[in-house]
Parts: structure tokens; sequence; C-alpha cells
């Protein structure tokens, strides 16, 4: 009889064990700039994160989702606060550069995996011991910046002046455009910065306009890169103007206005789902995420950002799923780690901003099918082929 109990108490301890791995909850802290100057690239962030699944492979999905207000120190609290108190088995965020290069070292620390909405390569770059537990979501500066140095040389831009953020996302624009500019026999006759929370350019405007650029770029994200534009056409310029990826949503468009018009920049491709050819892989993706987003949002809503949290989230469910199968138990050590390797094990999952192939020494993996080239155009976006 006492064996008999023992063996029922030992299968009751089971049943319980095997319950909790099935209902065990998988816990996603989220980090991003819902307020603050890039709220413009946040906000579409945090919605989409409403869209994405709460249950992968029968185990419950948290999200537990933190406004960082586009603020360095705001971000790095939160990323202390979602590992030690929240026990998150991954850290999704934040949305600038800035911010997620000083999220990594807390991530990395408590062998938490990360990925980043930010495009700045030095997220994920070079690759060392910290940045092993990082990856990011949008395309690098220097494919975006690539694809702008071959549309210039392709329309006789023979000079060009810059003006960027005074921070990571503006250095790091820099860095990569002037360096592929000279390759490509591109004179850069100007290079200025300014803050993303100033409210005139004046003085930097008026230097550009006199070295008389062929071409400007704007190194900026959301809607403040729209100062220095409005500031040029002001001012008469009346040489072509080149934004980033970082101005791809609707917001920018709004604040911008008739300023925008004619401006050309590369972008992901959902930001032009629906003209994409049926032939590329990427659409019917893009075009999955545009209907849900806007289903919640309304027509037009979209933008290139929130489908970095979708991608974001494509990744994770991928990779969570692969996790759970070897029978891990979220919240714990081994689950992070496994996790962070099946992130970096990804192989051809279509995302909405490309086709995701990484590696240990790459981890955003997109290829040049994750860009192309837009001109704003009556106020919307055009595709140039």
């Amino acid at each position: 009889m006492k064996i008999q109990a023992v063996l029922a108490g030992w299968c009751a301890l089971t049943a319980i064990a095997g319950a909790s791995a099935v209902y065990a909850e998988v816990n996603i802290g989220v980090s991003l700039s819902a307020t603050g100057p890039a709220a413009s690239l946040g906000i579409p962030e945090k919605n989409t994160f409403a869209l994405l699944p709460t249950i992968i492979d029968g185990q419950k999905v948290n999200y537990i989702v933190l406004d960082d207000a586009s603020d360095t120190t705001t971000a790095v609290k939160n990323t202390k606060k979602l590992i030690a108190e929240n026990k998150v088995d991954v850290i999704v965020g934040s949305t600038i550069t800035p911010n997620s290069l000083a999220m990594i070292d807390i991530a990395a620390e408590a062998e938490t995996p990360m990925i980043s909405m930010a495009a700045g390569a030095r997220i994920i770059e070079p690759m060392d011991v910290k940045r092993a537990w990082v990856f990011k979501t949008p395309q690098n500066d220097a494919q975006m910046a690539t694809a702008i140095v071959e549309h210039m040389t392709n329309n006789n831009v023979n000079t060009v002046a810059y003006i960027g953020f005074a921070d990571a996302y503006g250095e790091g624009w820099w860095n990569e455009f002037s360096k592929i500019a000279e390759v490509r026999k591109i004179k850069v006759i100007a290079n200025e910065r300014f803050n993303r929370a100033d409210t005139s350019v004046t003085g930097q405007i008026l230097k550009i306009l006199s070295a008389k650029p062929d071409a400007v770029l704007i190194g900026g994200s959301g809607t403040p890169a729209a100062l220095p534009q409005k500031s040029l056409k002001e001012k008469g310029y009346k040489g072509t103007i080149y934004q980033t990826h970082g101005v791809a949503n609707a917001d920018f468009l709004r604040v911008c206005g008739k300023d925008c018009e004619g401006t050309l920049l590369p972008a992901g491709p959902v930001l032009v789902a629906a003209q994409l050819p049926d032939s590329n892989p990427i659409k019917k993706v893009a075009l999955e995420y545009v209907s849900k987003y806007e289903a919640a949002h309304g027509k037009g809503s979209v933008s290139t950002f929130g489908a970095h949290a979708w991608d974001a989230g494509k990744l994770l469910s991928n990779a969570i799923s692969q996790v759970l199968k070897k029978g891990l138990q979220p919240g714990t050590a081994e689950f992070r780690k496994a996790l962070r390797a099946a992130l970096e094990g990804t192989q051809n999952l279509i995302g909405a901003h490309g086709v995701f192939n990484l590696s240990a020494q790459d981890h955003l993996g997109f290829d040049q099918r994750a860009r192309v080239m837009v001109k704003i155009e009556g106020g919307d976006w055009k595709l140039v082929k």
C-alpha cells in the first residue's frame, strides 16, 4: 500500500508538472518610445504588439509594454525592471538607436536575448560577447545608404550636403553614407547636425545653401526630420532632397506637408506593399500586416515602424515554437539561452520587411530584397521602379 501511495503521489506531481509545462507563460518585455520626439515611430510599434499572437504552441504569451519616452535613461530603467521584476524571457526594444545601444549591457549581463527595433548597425556590429545576445529587425544604415548613393549616381548628383541628428542615429548615417559616397566619387561638401527637439535649424541650412549642393541628405527619423526639409524649402532650395527610412510614416507626411513633394528615400517594402510585383516573396506577408493593422487603426495608418515590431513577433513566434518543442520551461536561464540560439539559427523566414537568414555573425540577416526606393508624390509613397 505504501508503494502504491508513493506511486500515486509521484503520478500526481508528474501531472502537475506536465500541466505547468503546457500552461507556463512566456513573458516578452517591450520598451519603446510611445511618447517624446520618437513617438511617431513608437506608437505604431505599440499598436502592433496588440496584434501579435498570445498563444504559441499552446503556451500563453504575455507582452509587457513600457514607454521609455524616447529617453535613454528611461530605456535602461525599463530594461532592468523587465528583467529583474517581470522575469522576461526576451527583451524587444527600443524604438531608437541611442536607447537600444544603452540597453545592450543590461540584456547581455542578464543573458536575456534582445531584439531591437532601431536601425543603427552598431546595435549588432561588430559582433562580440555582448552583441551575441542582441538582434534587430530594421535594415542597417549601410544597406539603405547604398540605395541612396546608387540613386544619386544614376541621376547625376555630384555634390551633396548632409544634415543629421546629433546622436548615434545621425552619426551612424554620416559614417555609412560618407564612406559609400567617397567610393562612388560623390563629393560631400557640407556636414551639419541638429537635435531631435530643436525648433530651428536656420544656421545649419544657411551653411548648406552657401555650399550649393546638387542634393541634400537628411539623416533623421520621425517627425523631427521634417524640420530641415521645411527650412530648405522655405529658403528656396531647388535641388533634390533625400531622407532616410526613418521617416517612413504618415505622421512625417502630415507634418512635412507640401514641402515633402519629390523627396526620395529608401524604405522597407512594406511601405509600398500593394505596389510590389506579385513575384516578390515579401508581398504576401507585408500585405497581411497592412491588412491587420489598418483593420484596427484605419486605412493609411500603417507605417514601416510598426512592421519592425511585427517582424520581431515573427522571429519570436518561430524561435519560441522551436524552444518549446525541446520541453524547456519559460522563465529559466536554459529557455533564454535556447531562445537566443533559435533566433540566431533563423533561416528563410519571410517578414514584412524582408527575408531573415541569420547567423552567428549576422543578427539581422537581410539581403537587398529588404529595401526599395520610394518617392513622395501627392502626399503618398510611390515605388521608384
